[in-house]
């Protein structure tokens, strides 16, 4: 029998405030144990293994999104020296070949690092899911110390485990400072 639990849609998740960056890592690590898959850290600066703790793994996406921007600049760059050469203007000089491809190496491995570094751009906006206008974290006022002082582990609704009541008290048993209920 599955057992549906209770949902506020106004609240975006738990948030739970930290003195040390030790705590936080704890924090995070019991809740993954705890099942909790849905979780972000803040902190002011990196914290050694924090990343692991959340959850996070680093994309493939990135690397194919760069690939396929070198690939599609370097065709658009022999295609474009090609229509311009051998089609719209075709000079023959000295008896050689119209499509001499030595030629256009230089122009095509320009073009094709000038898309992969804008690939590479509009790639990490899009993976990260940039920019974020309203994210319902930075609204709370307790937020504005991740920054200096404090660290925070924030538990999502959308997780699949979440319970207001159940979640917060699970991040009460961590020992946070303050639980904050962030709403969207």
């Amino acid at each position: 029998m599955v057992m549906m639990r209770e949902r506020d849609e106004r609240v975006y998740g738990l948030m739970a405030r930290f003195e040390h960056e030790d705590a936080l890592c704890d924090a995070a690590w019991a809740a993954r144990d705890a099942g909790y898959r849905r979780l972000e850290a803040y902190s002011p600066f990196p914290v050694d293994g924090l990343a692991e703790a959340v959850g996070f793994r680093p994309r493939l996406g990135m690397s194919w999104v760069v690939v396929a921007g070198l690939a599609a600049g370097a065709m658009a760059g022999f295609a474009l020296q090609y229509y311009a050469f051998v089609w719209a203007y075709p000079i023959n000089v000295g008896g050689r070949p119209l499509t001499s491809w030595p030629a256009f190496i230089l122009v095509t491995f320009e073009v094709a690092i000038l898309v992969a570094a804008f690939a590479a751009v509009a790639g990490m906006f899009a993976l990260n899911r940039l920019p974020r206008w309203r994210h319902p974290v930075l609204r709370s006022p307790q937020f504005s110390q991740a920054m200096q002082d404090s660290f925070f582990l924030v538990i999502e609704s959308s997780d699949p485990q979440f319970s207001v009541e159940d979640t917060r008290r699970f991040l009460w048993d961590l020992a946070p400072r303050e639980v904050i209920a962030v709403e969207r």
